[in-house]
């Protein structure tokens, strides 16, 4: 037996390498990486049992002849450690840039969704702001405020119309200074000099409630230094069947100083006391700045509230008995000091 056990060794070293040898001998590598790498990922114990009874870099005992497999010697469990190794090292080299490529594009994912939603803000924040109801208490006057207000002379409050109620450009504008896309409140279609014009028009935030409240307070004026064919169209909008913007000065009505329009109040009333300007240029009301209230300028703002932070303002000052009194006091101010 122990004779026969040699010859079969000594045949097993002598014998000629032959093709098919050599392709059982791969297979079996083979076929050991691929356990290998199952026993790494499925969590086999380093020197564990596994599928394999035993680590990288063990034996696979015969059990007849008591030593070691030809195919899985000791330098080829080697080789496939190292095989294995740098397999691994690959595979993680893949996943970690799965996961940078990955995290780049959830970014870019989250960033797009980011931006949408900036647009959709954009685009519906003034109908939002427009449909909210928001108003100034207005409450009743006790008895003792009707006898004061009695006392004093029912004041006049001028309007102007382009950046302070309003805001407009025509189809001819090459930029805009209203964001495209964004639809205006309405259109004006006038004829100036044989040629037709569309206005686009858009109102300043809570215009339409602001009109309301102080047309009760005050009597209402539109001084524009636009054209009457454009500011006719603009206060009948605004007016709305309201008869409450009924008396209006235009360009015709204005005087040319220093390059720009300015507006004399005395063409309107000569009691100066009871008399002032709402009005986004100083220029306007150059020769009357103790008779002017600023504001600032509005264009495109879906968010602003300058024309509800005035009301409290407008409230108190048709009480006293010469508005000079109070708006003299802003005289220092060289841009608008009620604009908040």
């Amino acid at each position: 037996m122990v004779g026969l056990r040699s010859q079969l060794e000594l045949h097993f070293v002598l014998a000629p390498v032959s093709p098919s040898a050599v392709k059982t001998v791969w297979t079996g590598v083979s076929t050991v990486l691929v356990a290998l790498s199952n026993w790494f990922f499925g969590g086999g114990g380093a020197g564990g049992g596994g599928d394999l009874g035993g680590g990288p870099g063990s034996a696979h005992a015969d059990t007849t002849t008591g030593r070691c497999s030809p195919c899985f010697s000791t330098s080829s469990a080697r080789a496939a450690e190292g095989g294995l190794r740098r397999w691994r090292i690959v595979v993680t080299t893949i996943m970690w840039k799965v996961i940078q490529q990955g995290t780049k594009s959830l970014i870019l994912f989250l960033s797009k969704i980011w931006n949408f939603i900036l647009y959709f803000l954009r685009k519906n924040g003034r109908k939002v702001m427009q449909h909210q109801t928001i108003k100034y208490d207005n409450v009743p006057l006790s008895p003792l405020s009707k006898h004061r207000l009695s006392l004093v002379k029912r004041k006049v409050l001028v309007l102007d119309l382009d950046e302070t109620l309003i805001h407009s450009h025509h189809d001819g504008v090459q930029r805009p200074t209203v964001k495209p896309g964004t639809p205006p409140d309405f259109i004006l279609k006038v004829t100036i000099e044989r040629h037709p014009v569309r206005f686009f028009v858009h109102k300043r935030p809570h215009v339409d409630y602001f009109l309301d409240v102080v047309s009760q307070w005050y009597d209402l004026v539109v001084f524009t230094a636009s054209m009457e064919i454009y500011g006719a169209g603009v206060a009948d909008k605004l007016d709305r069947n309201r008869k409450i913007l009924q008396t209006r000065y235009y360009r015709q009505h204005c005087t040319l100083e220093l390059g720009s329009y300015t507006k004399d109040l005395s063409n309107i009333s000569h009691d100066l006391s009871s008399i002032f300007i709402l009005d986004n240029s100083p220029g306007a009301y150059r020769s009357y700045p103790a008779n002017a209230m600023p504001i600032k300028s509005w264009f495109s703002d879906p968010t602003d509230t300058a024309l509800l932070n005035l009301l409290p303002v407008l409230d108190a000052l048709r009480f006293t008995q010469d508005v000079r009194s109070v708006l003299s006091r802003n005289l220092h101010c060289h841009k608008p000091c009620y604009s908040f």
